[in-house]
């Protein structure tokens, strides 16, 4: 049975939002909490144990979509959940909805990745790279589930009419903001602050931004959805940043280089509210349009209306005037080297010449245009799906 066939819309226009959409929203934000909150304690503390309250919010991620996707996979196979016995599709003899599979996918990923990753710390020590490979499985997991969810949500959405369906966009807005998050997190090395003047910064997000603007937008009926899902993106990190310092930490590894006392956050996010809010201002005009034609226009203008904020801002936060609780400029990780690019406060000269950044800049428009290219696909195919 096709994921994207029409089951009976639901025409109640009151209903409740179902319990697995709710824990399923838990489970991405408990994720996204627990992946920046150990990142900061690796910056901050260094790798003490496996069983840091960090970990411990992660993994219930995992536990918690697994055990309520697989609930929901098992109730609606055995026939005990009938509310979402029409809008299922059968896997290996089980049935339930796509979302709930991918989601429990997420979860097994996740919860094998947790041995793998402490074997691997004990045996080749702290990671200095986010792309260690449990860590990738790790992430693999999490996306899988934020992916799940988005999909979980999306299909209850598209059946539903009246005061639900309302509800559920914003549900389908905040957990695609939280998509944002956890794909521009696994990839900080390339947007951290040092970096924000390098071709690969904005090659990097071009590849990752409009592809979810791009299909949220098309895929939600609300007028500011890039913006909203942005917002998503730049509240929660702007939490961290505001959030995290206020609690002390102590490295307990070595060498120690900066004398850190509290937890180090994440780094101001990055400026994407303003082409996601361009991209909204311009979506009415190019609707009609063919879907190439949108995704060339769509994605200059998101390149371009970011480097228009992004440059100048990056050259603001290594100055003095950022070195403060709202910018975060000062905070930096306990092994960070006096001589390092973050300690000097100056951006990684990675292009070495002009020639080599502006070929890594059309490269970004090339990916921008790409990426909204393929958004718009993954929308319409969100559009029909209703299982």
């Amino acid at each position: 049975m096709s994921a994207v066939a029409a089951p009976p819309v639901d025409k109640t226009t009151t209903a409740a939002i179902p319990w697995h959409l709710w824990c399923a929203a838990l489970a991405v934000t408990s994720a996204m909490i627990g992946v920046h909150w150990d990142i900061s304690w690796h910056r901050s503390i260094g790798r003490d144990t496996f069983w840091t309250p960090a970990h411990i919010a992660i993994y219930l991620c995992g536990v918690l979509a697994g055990i309520s996707c697989g609930y929901l996979i098992l109730s609606t196979t055995f026939g005990r959940n009938g509310a979402t016995g029409g809008a299922a599709v059968k896997i290996w003899g089980f049935r339930g909805p796509l979302g709930a599979f991918i989601c429990a996918w997420g979860g097994i990923a996740m919860l094998t990745s947790a041995p793998f990753d402490d074997w691997w710390h004990n045996t080749y020590g702290l990671d200095v790279k986010i792309l260690s490979p449990p860590h990738i499985v790790l992430a693999l997991g999490i996306v899988s589930i934020e992916l799940g969810a988005l999909i979980l949500i999306l299909g209850a959405m598209n059946r539903a009419s009246g005061d639900l369906r309302g509800k559920l966009e914003w549900f389908f807005l905040y957990v695609a903001g939280m998509v944002l998050v956890a794909l521009l997190v696994v990839f900080a090395e390339h947007i951290h602050r040092v970096a924000l003047h390098t071709a690969r910064m904005y090659r990097t997000v071009s590849l990752l931004v409009p592809l979810v603007l791009a299909g949220v937008a098309l895929a939600s009926r609300k007028r500011w959805s890039s913006t909203m899902v942005v917002a998503v993106y730049t509240a929660f990190l702007l939490g961290l940043e505001w959030i995290l310092p206020l609690f002390p930490a102590e490295p307990k590894l070595g060498p120690v280089y900066v004398p850190v006392k509290q937890f180090v956050p994440p780094g101001f996010p990055l400026l994407i509210l303003a082409p996601a809010l361009a991209l909204d201002l311009l979506r009415p005009k190019l609707e009609s349009r063919r879907r190439w034609l949108q995704a060339a226009v769509a994605g200059a203008v998101f390149l371009g209306v970011l480097v228009l904020v992004e440059w100048p801002f990056a050259n603001f936060l290594m100055t003095p005037g950022a070195r403060n609780w709202v910018f975060g400029s000062h905070w930096l990780d306990y092994a960070t080297h006096p001589n390092s690019y973050s300690a000097r406060h100056q951006f990684v000269p990675l292009e070495k010449t002009a020639m080599e950044f502006w070929i890594g800049m059309g490269g970004a428009l090339a990916a921008a245009i790409l990426s909204t290219r393929l958004g718009l696909a993954w929308g319409g195919w969100m559009q029909r799906l209703r299982r």
